[in-house]
């Protein structure tokens, strides 16, 4: 791989790792929804995608005609296509920093304050009220927890009327930062450092394979 395919494929995952790095640093949990997150994550691999089975299937008579304007409408393609996987997607909230049993005493106080016929069913919750029915998914090892629909009939305001509660809740509790994260920002930087470095070292092939590229 030279050095431009290398940077594109990395240069966005770098920042996600960096930025995720950052969220798990912090001393209270972040919360955000599956949306965000897994357009995030969309986002982070679009490198690999447009160096692997983007210029792989690039046709090429677009490809000499219209140069970049090919690439900038696979793009355009992969982010529309992004999108609509994240509108079809189940409710979700995904909140990082905490561990299962960290959250559900903040969540019972909060699920009791918006709805009073809230129940649990093992790591299950209804909140009839609310029109919100899930289930807690934690991951231990990265310490976040997952709030999963359970079911396809889910009320939409419920879902953000309780991102917005847990949310304010977390602002009063004070946590200690996920060594993980430390982690993440090393690997975010090793990886942005060496393609900056890659760059640097060889600008004629970074040339050569931009001019390959666009068929210029």
């Amino acid at each position: 791989m030279d050095p431009l395919h290398f940077c594109i494929a990395v240069g966005p995952l770098s920042v996600y790792l960096l930025l995720l790095g950052l969220i798990n640093l912090r001393r209270r949990p972040f919360i955000t929804t599956g949306g965000r997150d897994a357009m995030s994550l969309g986002i982070a691999i679009i490198g690999f995608v447009i160096v692997g089975p983007m210029e792989l299937f690039l046709p090429e008579a677009a490809a000499a005609n219209l140069h970049q304007w090919a690439w900038a409408m696979l793009i355009t393609l992969y982010l529309l296509s992004l999108v609509l996987f994240v509108l079809l997607m189940r409710p979700r909230l995904v909140i990082y920093n905490i561990t299962g049993e960290q959250l559900r005493p903040a969540l019972s106080d909060v699920v009791t304050e918006l709805d009073p016929e809230a129940r649990w069913a093992g790591d299950a919750l209804v909140l009839p009220h609310l029109g919100v029915q899930l289930h807690l998914e934690p991951a231990s090892m990265f310490r976040n927890v997952q709030l999963i629909a359970a079911g396809p009939h889910q009320n939409l305001a419920g879902w953000r009327r309780l991102e917005v509660e847990l949310d304010r809740a977390f602002r009063k509790l004070d946590g200690s930062p996920n060594p993980y994260g430390a982690s993440l920002m090393l690997f975010g930087f090793a990886l942005a450092g060496y393609a900056t470095y890659w760059l640097y070292r060889d600008p004629d092939g970074v040339v050569r394979s931009l001019q390959t590229m666009l068929r210029w």
